[in-house]
């Protein structure tokens, strides 16, 4: 119904912004990754919407990017994940590391992230799986993620701590042009060792 939004940012609280468009103010609900980035911005900005309509009220979902929007529909698609739930894991995980994880059924990755128990995990793999494979290539940056998931996970089945291993690799990978999960695992671990 309502596509996407521009306008100037009139004010900001704790999980929403609002939209100032042509003297009317849109209260947005938005994850923390768009506050952030909406924090210094001056002028207009844009930002694509869901509308979530209730029989008590109607709310504005908003996301810097169609890939996230993208994602937040098919999160909101599982059983028993609502629109807050929704915003709330992909306030806490990198939208390509989320992809991956729901690929590669990883529950251990998707269970820390607060708000998403056992049961949940379960069901964004069985019912997102096939679906995010289909659209995949049209997440920036897949085929390197997906590599570098690999080598972190092959880091710390090694016993690094997993931050520690992330960082790691994805300082490497920038520096690579066509890594393989073999190159990446032995630049971190040199990487680490410094």
């Amino acid at each position: 119904m309502i596509s996407h939004i521009c306008g100037e940012v009139a004010h900001q609280g704790e999980g929403f912004i609002v939209i100032d468009v042509g003297g009317i103010g849109y209260h947005v609900n938005v994850g923390k990754p768009t506050l952030q980035e909406l924090a210094d911005k001056k002028g207009k900005v844009k930002l694509f919407t869901y509308l979530n309509v209730r029989e008590d009220a109607l709310t504005l979902y908003g996301f810097t990017s169609e890939n996230e929007l993208e994602m937040f529909k098919l999160l909101i698609s599982v059983t028993r994940i609502g629109p807050q739930t929704a915003l709330n894991i992909m306030s806490q995980i990198r939208l390509e590391e989320l992809a991956v994880a729901i690929i590669h059924e990883d529950e251990k990755v998707l269970t820390r992230i607060s708000g998403v128990g056992q049961k949940n995990a379960k069901r964004l793999i069985l019912e997102l799986r096939d679906k995010i494979k289909k659209k995949m290539e049209s997440f920036k940056g897949y085929p390197q993620s997906s590599i570098n998931y690999d080598a972190v996970s092959a880091l710390t089945a090694l016993g690094f701590p997993e931050k520690r291993a992330q960082e790691a690799v994805e300082a490497v990978s920038q520096r690579m042009k066509e890594p393989t999960v073999e190159a990446l695992i032995k630049a971190a671990l040199l990487k680490i060792k410094e």
